[in-house]
């Protein structure tokens, strides 16, 4: 089976492929981790916003949106991944290829569940802050520069 990832802005994307992302992230983000959240934030439809996702035989297996790209603030959030994915890589082969479409020169900030500081350090991010509380669950900021 062949990993594929697909990028598209807010003009490229079809009705399915978006549902799909937003399935998956409710799916992770609401359901998995029962935090009732608003996951419809008005931000996957902005111009400047990239929709990033790995796909196995047409079922989205991961997802990242890249917010304010093109600009010298851009931020990578909403990370991913299905259970079912879960150790192939998929999210770390994402979160390069933000990194990759932010650019070299660009400074890329994220919030992060806590316990994944570290794993996001292997990408170049460092924490940013203090820890906060977002929907009972700790995060913290990070900031990759270049």
């Amino acid at each position: 089976m062949t990993l594929r990832t697909v990028v598209r802005r807010p003009d490229q994307i079809s009705a399915t492929e978006l549902y799909a992302l937003l399935k998956l992230r409710v799916d992770v983000f609401v359901v998995e981790q029962t935090c009732p959240y608003p996951e419809l934030d008005g931000q996957d439809l902005l111009a400047d916003t990239l929709q990033v996702w790995t796909e196995e035989d047409g079922e989205v297996l991961g997802c990242i949106r890249v917010l304010r790209h093109g600009s010298d603030t851009p931020a990578i959030g909403r990370v991913a991944t299905s259970q079912a994915a879960r150790g192939r890589r998929v999210a770390g082969g994402l979160l390069e290829r933000g990194i990759e479409l932010c650019g070299p020169a660009a400074t890329i900030h994220l919030h992060a569940q806590e316990h994944l500081e570290h794993w996001y350090g292997r990408y170049g991010f460092v924490r940013d802050g203090a820890t906060y509380d977002e929907d009972g669950i700790p995060h913290v900021p990070m900031v990759r520069t270049p």
